[in-house]
C-alpha cells in the first residue's frame, strides 16, 4: 500500500455523521482517500458525482476529488 493513501467502503448507509467524522480522522495523517461505493450501495454510476460533491461539502476544509469506476479519490488541498 502507498503512504497516504487510506481505503474505505460505502455502503447502503451513505454519507452518515459517522462516516464522515471517519473521512475527518483519516485526514489528518494522509492528504488522499479512496472511497469504494459498493455496486448495491448505488444503482446508477451517475449518482457517485452527487455523493463525491456531498462529501466536499461536509468536509471541513479544501477536497477535490476524482471518479474512477465506483471509487471516489478524495484529495485535500492545501491552505493558501
Amino acid at each position: 500500500m502507498r503512504k497516504g493513501l487510506v481505503k474505505f467502503q460505502m455502503g447502503k448507509n451513505g454519507v452518515t455523521d459517522n462516516f464522515i467524522f471517519t473521512l475527518q480522522g483519516a485526514f489528518k495523517n494522509n492528504r488522499q482517500v479512496r472511497i469504494s461505493v459498493l455496486k448495491n450501495a448505488i444503482s446508477e454510476r451517475e449518482k457517485i458525482k452527487g455523493i463525491a460533491e456531498e462529501l466536499t461539502q461536509k468536509l471541513k476544509g479544501r477536497f477535490d476529488y476524482k471518479i474512477i469506476g465506483f471509487t471516489i479519490v478524495l484529495i485535500r488541498r492545501p491552505l493558501k
